[in-house]
């Protein structure tokens, strides 16, 4: 967002600074298994950890349960622990995991939408790149 003037000097943040504390939130929110489970939970229901798995074929239990984590710890997502035996685990969404779920959902539908154009452009890019392998060759 241009505000017309620099944050930075008013206390406010700029993501274009490494220090900046918004990219530690834009470097979890960008992972492809984040995205992924923010969009699987994204419909409100509470999910259970091997639900989650099921539905995020190729993810294996340690990136998982270390999404779980980043996501909770950033108020992203609840965990729910029922006192049962043995105990039952249930993740949901909190507000602001829905707002950027939603987000990503446009993110994903867009990507699918797009797929058949996207895969020409790599096509028409690797087919140039084979013929010319260096198209940017450094100049003396």
């Amino acid at each position: 967002m241009d505000t017309g003037f620099d944050l930075r000097e008013h206390g406010g943040v700029d993501v274009f600074l490494r220090d900046c504390p918004t990219r530690a939130v834009l470097e979890v929110i960008a992972s492809k298994w984040t995205m992924l489970v923010l969009v699987a939970l994204e419909d409100g229901r509470p999910m259970r950890f091997t639900e989650l798995r099921r539905r995020l074929d190729g993810v294996t239990q340690k990136v998982l349960t270390s999404t779980l984590r980043s996501l909770e710890r950033e108020g992203l997502l609840a965990r729910t622990v029922y006192p049962t035996v043995p105990p039952r685990v249930e993740y949901q969404l909190t507000a602001l995991g829905r707002e950027v779920g939603t987000l990503i959902q446009h993110i994903t539908d867009w990507s699918q939408a797009n797929i058949d154009t996207i895969r020409a452009a790599r096509q028409e890019f690797d087919e140039r790149a084979e013929a010319d392998p260096d198209p940017h060759p450094v100049r003396r």
